[in-house]
Protein backbone atom coordinates (compact mmCIF):
# COMPACT_ATOMS: atom_id res chain seq x y z
CA UNK A 1 0.00 0.00 0.00
CA UNK A 2 2.64 2.01 -0.36
CA UNK A 3 2.93 2.30 -4.33
CA UNK A 4 -0.35 3.78 -4.29
CA UNK A 5 -2.77 4.82 -1.12
CA UNK A 6 -5.97 2.79 -0.87
CA UNK A 7 -9.34 3.36 -0.67
CA UNK A 8 -9.90 0.28 2.41
CA UNK A 9 -10.79 1.02 5.77
CA UNK A 10 -8.14 1.49 9.05
CA UNK A 11 -9.31 -2.28 10.08
CA UNK A 12 -8.78 -4.00 6.45
CA UNK A 13 -5.42 -2.31 6.03
CA UNK A 14 -4.44 -4.08 9.94
CA UNK A 15 -5.31 -7.13 8.52
CA UNK A 16 -3.60 -6.77 5.22
CA UNK A 17 -0.52 -5.99 7.23
CA UNK A 18 -1.09 -8.78 9.70
CA UNK A 19 -0.22 -6.11 12.25
CA UNK A 20 1.31 -3.06 12.45
CA UNK A 21 4.33 -2.28 15.07
CA UNK A 22 2.94 -0.32 18.09
CA UNK A 23 5.84 0.00 20.29
CA UNK A 24 5.04 3.17 20.69
CA UNK A 25 1.82 4.62 20.76
CA UNK A 26 1.84 7.24 17.32
CA UNK A 27 3.44 5.36 14.64
CA UNK A 28 0.34 3.17 13.21
CA UNK A 29 -1.91 6.58 12.64
CA UNK A 30 1.50 7.85 10.40
CA UNK A 31 1.46 4.39 9.08
CA UNK A 32 -2.01 4.22 8.07
CA UNK A 33 -1.74 7.35 7.02
CA UNK A 34 1.17 7.07 4.52
CA UNK A 35 -1.20 3.84 2.92
CA UNK A 36 -4.87 5.00 2.97
CA UNK A 37 -6.74 7.73 0.59
CA UNK A 38 -8.76 8.87 3.05
CA UNK A 39 -7.45 8.47 7.11
CA UNK A 40 -8.18 10.56 9.89
CA UNK A 41 -7.45 9.74 13.91
CA UNK A 42 -11.15 9.24 14.71
CA UNK A 43 -10.91 5.86 12.32
CA UNK A 44 -8.37 4.07 14.54
CA UNK A 45 -9.77 5.88 17.37
CA UNK A 46 -13.30 4.10 16.89
CA UNK A 47 -11.94 0.51 15.66
CA UNK A 48 -9.69 0.27 18.99
CA UNK A 49 -12.76 1.63 21.22
CA UNK A 50 -15.28 -0.78 19.12
CA UNK A 51 -12.91 -3.94 19.86
CA UNK A 52 -12.49 -4.76 15.86
CA UNK A 53 -8.69 -3.56 16.56
CA UNK A 54 -6.67 -4.66 19.57
CA UNK A 55 -3.11 -3.61 21.12
CA UNK A 56 -1.04 -7.12 22.17
CA UNK A 57 1.89 -8.64 22.89
CA UNK A 58 2.27 -10.44 19.46
CA UNK A 59 4.88 -10.70 16.59
CA UNK A 60 8.86 -10.71 18.02
CA UNK A 61 7.17 -10.15 21.75
CA UNK A 62 6.63 -6.84 20.70
CA UNK A 63 3.52 -4.45 21.18
CA UNK A 64 1.39 -4.61 17.70
CA UNK A 65 -2.28 -3.91 16.42
CA UNK A 66 -4.24 -6.46 15.46
CA UNK A 67 -7.59 -7.21 14.52
CA UNK A 68 -9.55 -8.71 17.17
CA UNK A 69 -10.25 -11.49 14.63
CA UNK A 70 -6.38 -12.43 14.04
CA UNK A 71 -5.66 -12.02 17.43
CA UNK A 72 -7.76 -14.59 18.44
CA UNK A 73 -6.65 -16.96 15.45
CA UNK A 74 -3.14 -16.51 15.39
CA UNK A 75 -2.31 -16.18 19.46
CA UNK A 76 -1.65 -19.76 19.78
CA UNK A 77 1.10 -19.89 16.78
CA UNK A 78 2.85 -17.45 19.00
CA UNK A 79 3.21 -19.00 22.38
CA UNK A 80 6.06 -20.82 21.15
CA UNK A 81 8.38 -17.90 20.35
CA UNK A 82 7.33 -16.09 23.50
CA UNK A 83 7.64 -18.81 25.86
CA UNK A 84 11.18 -18.92 24.36
CA UNK A 85 11.83 -15.70 24.29
CA UNK A 86 10.91 -15.11 27.81
CA UNK A 87 13.05 -18.42 28.75
CA UNK A 88 16.12 -16.26 26.58
CA UNK A 89 15.59 -13.25 28.55
CA UNK A 90 14.99 -14.63 32.34
CA UNK A 91 17.59 -17.59 32.57
CA UNK A 92 17.57 -18.36 36.12
CA UNK A 93 15.15 -15.90 36.81
CA UNK A 94 12.25 -17.79 36.71
CA UNK A 95 13.87 -20.03 39.22
CA UNK A 96 12.31 -17.47 41.94
CA UNK A 97 8.66 -18.21 41.03
CA UNK A 98 6.37 -21.18 39.84
CA UNK A 99 5.18 -19.69 36.66
CA UNK A 100 1.35 -21.67 37.11
CA UNK A 101 0.49 -20.00 40.48
CA UNK A 102 2.03 -16.48 39.05
CA UNK A 103 -0.51 -17.25 35.87
CA UNK A 104 -3.15 -17.96 37.74
CA UNK A 105 -2.74 -15.40 40.34
CA UNK A 106 -2.31 -12.62 37.33
CA UNK A 107 -5.60 -13.79 36.02
CA UNK A 108 -7.17 -13.53 39.20
CA UNK A 109 -5.97 -9.63 39.10
CA UNK A 110 -7.10 -8.77 35.81
CA UNK A 111 -10.49 -10.29 36.25
CA UNK A 112 -11.36 -7.76 38.22
CA UNK A 113 -10.85 -4.44 35.93
CA UNK A 114 -8.27 -3.87 34.02
CA UNK A 115 -4.89 -2.34 35.71
CA UNK A 116 -1.49 -0.77 34.33
CA UNK A 117 1.27 -3.28 35.05
CA UNK A 118 2.70 -1.58 37.67
CA UNK A 119 -0.02 -1.99 39.59
CA UNK A 120 0.15 -6.14 38.83
CA UNK A 121 3.63 -6.30 39.57
CA UNK A 122 3.21 -4.34 43.25
CA UNK A 123 0.21 -7.18 43.47
CA UNK A 124 2.68 -9.77 42.49
CA UNK A 125 5.31 -8.88 44.79
CA UNK A 126 2.76 -9.15 47.58
CA UNK A 127 1.56 -12.40 47.24
CA UNK A 128 5.20 -14.10 45.96
CA UNK A 129 7.74 -11.90 48.14
CA UNK A 130 10.59 -14.26 46.99
CA UNK A 131 9.74 -13.70 43.19
CA UNK A 132 11.91 -11.79 40.91
CA UNK A 133 8.92 -8.60 40.17
CA UNK A 134 10.01 -7.65 36.83
CA UNK A 135 10.30 -11.54 35.92
CA UNK A 136 6.74 -12.17 36.92
CA UNK A 137 5.79 -9.47 35.20
CA UNK A 138 7.49 -10.10 31.85
CA UNK A 139 6.45 -13.51 32.26
CA UNK A 140 3.00 -12.74 32.44
CA UNK A 141 2.99 -10.33 29.70
CA UNK A 142 4.37 -13.31 27.41
CA UNK A 143 1.96 -15.81 28.52
CA UNK A 144 -1.72 -14.32 29.14
CA UNK A 145 -3.35 -13.18 26.34
CA UNK A 146 -3.92 -9.28 27.34
CA UNK A 147 -5.17 -6.43 25.25
CA UNK A 148 -4.39 -2.49 26.01
CA UNK A 149 -7.08 -0.53 27.14
CA UNK A 150 -7.93 2.40 24.58
CA UNK A 151 -8.69 5.88 26.19
CA UNK A 152 -9.28 9.56 24.76
CA UNK A 153 -5.65 10.17 24.81
CA UNK A 154 -4.42 11.95 21.34
CA UNK A 155 -3.06 8.52 19.83
CA UNK A 156 -5.36 6.31 21.52
CA UNK A 157 -3.26 5.30 24.73
CA UNK A 158 -1.72 6.73 27.83
CA UNK A 159 2.74 6.22 28.61
CA UNK A 160 1.16 3.63 31.25
CA UNK A 161 -2.03 1.80 29.57
CA UNK A 162 -4.33 -0.22 31.47
CA UNK A 163 -4.60 -3.79 30.35
CA UNK A 164 -7.64 -6.06 30.57
CA UNK A 165 -8.07 -9.71 29.70
CA UNK A 166 -8.20 -10.41 25.84
CA UNK A 167 -10.90 -13.15 26.87
CA UNK A 168 -12.97 -10.72 28.54
CA UNK A 169 -12.36 -7.52 26.26
CA UNK A 170 -13.04 -10.16 23.04
CA UNK A 171 -16.06 -11.63 24.79
CA UNK A 172 -14.21 -14.83 23.24
CA UNK A 173 -11.34 -17.42 24.16
CA UNK A 174 -8.30 -16.12 22.69
CA UNK A 175 -6.25 -19.28 23.17
CA UNK A 176 -2.37 -19.99 23.81
CA UNK A 177 -2.15 -23.50 22.88
CA UNK A 178 0.09 -23.83 20.43
CA UNK A 179 -0.88 -24.00 17.14
CA UNK A 180 0.63 -24.63 13.45
CA UNK A 181 2.30 -21.83 11.66
CA UNK A 182 1.20 -22.24 8.47
CA UNK A 183 -1.52 -19.97 8.73
CA UNK A 184 0.82 -17.15 9.87
CA UNK A 185 3.39 -17.77 7.17
CA UNK A 186 1.05 -17.19 4.09
CA UNK A 187 -0.40 -14.23 5.63
CA UNK A 188 3.24 -12.83 6.21
CA UNK A 189 3.64 -13.38 2.32
CA UNK A 190 0.26 -12.19 1.54
CA UNK A 191 1.95 -8.75 2.94
CA UNK A 192 5.69 -8.83 2.31
CA UNK A 193 6.22 -11.63 -0.26
CA UNK A 194 8.23 -12.85 -2.10
CA UNK A 195 10.39 -13.69 1.13
CA UNK A 196 12.57 -16.26 2.33
CA UNK A 197 12.06 -18.02 5.79
CA UNK A 198 14.66 -15.91 7.09
CA UNK A 199 12.56 -13.37 6.58
CA UNK A 200 9.58 -14.77 8.33
CA UNK A 201 11.43 -15.92 10.98
CA UNK A 202 12.83 -11.87 11.34
CA UNK A 203 9.57 -10.99 11.05
CA UNK A 204 7.71 -13.22 13.40
CA UNK A 205 10.45 -14.00 15.91
CA UNK A 206 9.70 -17.60 15.31
CA UNK A 207 12.00 -20.12 14.61
CA UNK A 208 12.27 -23.53 12.21
CA UNK A 209 9.76 -21.68 9.81
CA UNK A 210 11.63 -23.83 6.53
CA UNK A 211 9.84 -26.70 7.40
CA UNK A 212 6.38 -24.69 7.02
CA UNK A 213 7.53 -23.44 3.87
CA UNK A 214 8.27 -26.73 2.53
CA UNK A 215 5.39 -28.00 3.85
CA UNK A 216 3.28 -24.97 1.77
CA UNK A 217 5.31 -25.24 -1.62
CA UNK A 218 3.10 -26.91 -3.79
CA UNK A 219 0.48 -24.10 -2.92
CA UNK A 220 3.47 -21.35 -2.83
CA UNK A 221 5.16 -20.10 -6.31
CA UNK A 222 8.94 -19.38 -6.25
CA UNK A 223 11.38 -17.02 -7.88
CA UNK A 224 15.19 -16.67 -7.88
CA UNK A 225 16.67 -13.15 -6.65
CA UNK A 226 20.05 -11.91 -7.88
CA UNK A 227 21.98 -14.10 -5.49
CA UNK A 228 20.30 -17.24 -6.20
CA UNK A 229 18.35 -17.18 -3.20
CA UNK A 230 14.99 -19.11 -3.47
CA UNK A 231 12.08 -16.60 -2.20
CA UNK A 232 8.33 -17.91 -1.82
CA UNK A 233 4.98 -16.21 -2.56
CA UNK A 234 1.29 -16.50 -2.55
CA UNK A 235 0.34 -17.26 -6.25
CA UNK A 236 -2.04 -14.31 -6.10
CA UNK A 237 -0.33 -11.70 -4.33
CA UNK A 238 0.81 -8.28 -6.63
CA UNK A 239 4.89 -8.07 -7.61
CA UNK A 240 4.55 -4.68 -9.49
CA UNK A 241 7.05 -4.41 -12.52
CA UNK A 242 10.46 -3.07 -11.39
CA UNK A 243 10.53 0.13 -13.84
CA UNK A 244 6.64 1.10 -11.34
CA UNK A 245 7.81 4.63 -10.42
CA UNK A 246 7.68 4.49 -6.49
CA UNK A 247 6.52 8.20 -5.03
CA UNK A 248 7.74 9.58 -2.13
CA UNK A 249 6.36 8.54 1.26
CA UNK A 250 7.23 9.12 5.05
CA UNK A 251 7.52 5.97 6.89
CA UNK A 252 6.84 6.20 10.45
CA UNK A 253 8.92 5.18 13.12
CA UNK A 254 9.29 1.58 14.03
CA UNK A 255 6.93 0.98 10.93
CA UNK A 256 6.66 -2.73 9.27
CA UNK A 257 8.47 -1.89 6.16
CA UNK A 258 12.00 -1.96 7.63
CA UNK A 259 11.32 -4.61 10.09
CA UNK A 260 9.53 -7.22 8.03
CA UNK A 261 12.63 -8.97 6.45
CA UNK A 262 16.07 -10.56 6.96
CA UNK A 263 17.40 -9.24 4.31
CA UNK A 264 16.84 -5.36 4.14
CA UNK A 265 18.76 -4.24 1.25
CA UNK A 266 15.84 -4.36 -0.68
CA UNK A 267 14.59 -1.73 1.74
CA UNK A 268 17.76 -0.09 2.89
CA UNK A 269 21.38 0.28 2.25
CA UNK A 270 23.63 -1.89 4.67
CA UNK A 271 25.35 1.56 5.37
CA UNK A 272 22.23 3.35 6.30
CA UNK A 273 21.10 0.94 8.56
CA UNK A 274 22.65 2.25 11.87
CA UNK A 275 21.25 5.20 11.21
CA UNK A 276 18.09 4.00 11.08
CA UNK A 277 18.14 0.75 13.76
CA UNK A 278 19.73 2.40 16.89
CA UNK A 279 21.59 0.57 19.65
CA UNK A 280 18.99 1.22 21.98
CA UNK A 281 16.26 -0.64 19.93
CA UNK A 282 14.69 2.36 18.42
CA UNK A 283 13.64 2.74 14.79
CA UNK A 284 13.63 6.11 13.70
CA UNK A 285 10.64 7.19 11.08
CA UNK A 286 12.37 7.22 7.48
CA UNK A 287 11.22 8.86 3.69
CA UNK A 288 11.67 6.83 0.66
CA UNK A 289 12.87 7.38 -2.82
CA UNK A 290 12.24 5.23 -5.43
CA UNK A 291 11.38 3.08 -3.28
CA UNK A 292 14.35 2.91 -0.79
CA UNK A 293 14.95 4.46 2.66
CA UNK A 294 16.75 7.34 1.81
CA UNK A 295 16.88 9.20 5.14
CA UNK A 296 15.00 9.68 8.38
CA UNK A 297 12.31 12.90 9.69
CA UNK A 298 11.10 13.98 12.97
CA UNK A 299 7.98 16.68 13.62
CA UNK A 300 8.46 19.43 16.61
CA UNK A 301 6.10 21.80 17.67
CA UNK A 302 7.10 25.14 18.79
CA UNK A 303 4.51 26.92 19.88
CA UNK A 304 2.03 27.34 17.07
CA UNK A 305 4.19 26.06 14.45
CA UNK A 306 4.76 23.02 13.11
CA UNK A 307 8.36 22.15 12.15
CA UNK A 308 9.32 18.77 9.82
CA UNK A 309 12.91 18.12 9.77
CA UNK A 310 13.87 16.44 6.55
CA UNK A 311 17.35 14.93 7.23
CA UNK A 312 18.70 13.02 4.28
CA UNK A 313 21.60 10.18 3.96
CA UNK A 314 22.64 11.58 0.47
CA UNK A 315 21.89 14.36 -1.80
CA UNK A 316 18.25 14.70 -3.00
CA UNK A 317 17.22 15.37 -6.29
CA UNK A 318 15.37 18.41 -6.88
CA UNK A 319 12.02 17.49 -8.12
CA UNK A 320 12.34 14.52 -5.38
CA UNK A 321 12.81 17.22 -3.03
CA UNK A 322 9.70 19.31 -4.05
CA UNK A 323 7.65 16.24 -3.90
CA UNK A 324 9.28 15.19 -0.38
CA UNK A 325 8.07 18.80 0.85
CA UNK A 326 4.35 18.62 -0.65
CA UNK A 327 3.96 15.49 1.06
CA UNK A 328 5.39 16.99 4.32
CA UNK A 329 3.18 19.34 4.16
CA UNK A 330 0.44 17.33 4.60
CA UNK A 331 2.10 15.01 7.20
CA UNK A 332 2.27 18.12 9.20
CA UNK A 333 -1.48 18.92 8.42
CA UNK A 334 -2.28 15.17 10.01
CA UNK A 335 0.02 15.28 12.89
CA UNK A 336 -0.74 18.83 14.15
CA UNK A 337 -3.83 19.38 13.13
CA UNK A 338 -4.23 22.39 15.49
CA UNK A 339 -0.83 24.47 14.49
CA UNK A 340 -1.34 27.40 12.74
CA UNK A 341 2.08 27.52 10.81
CA UNK A 342 3.98 24.56 8.98
CA UNK A 343 8.14 24.84 8.35
CA UNK A 344 9.91 22.06 6.32
CA UNK A 345 13.61 22.34 7.72
CA UNK A 346 15.94 20.13 5.54
CA UNK A 347 18.65 18.90 7.91
CA UNK A 348 22.51 19.21 6.74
Amino acid sequence: MLLERENVTAVDAIERLVGMQAQVARPPFIGLWTRLQTFDRAQLAAALHERAVVRVTAMRGTLHLMTAADYAALRGALQPMLSRGMQSILRDRMATFDMDRVSAEARRFFGKAPATFDALRDHLVKKFPAGDERAMGYAIRTHLPLVQVPTDALWGFPAAADFALADSWLAREVSTTATSAEAMVLRYLAAFGPATPADAQAWSGMAGLREVFETLRPSLVTFRDERKRELFDVPDAPRPDEDVVAPARFIADFDNLVLSHDDRVRIVADEHRPRVTLKNLQVRATFLVDGFVAGTWKSERKRKTAVLVIEPFAAVAKRMRTALEQEGERLLAFLEEDAADREIRWAT
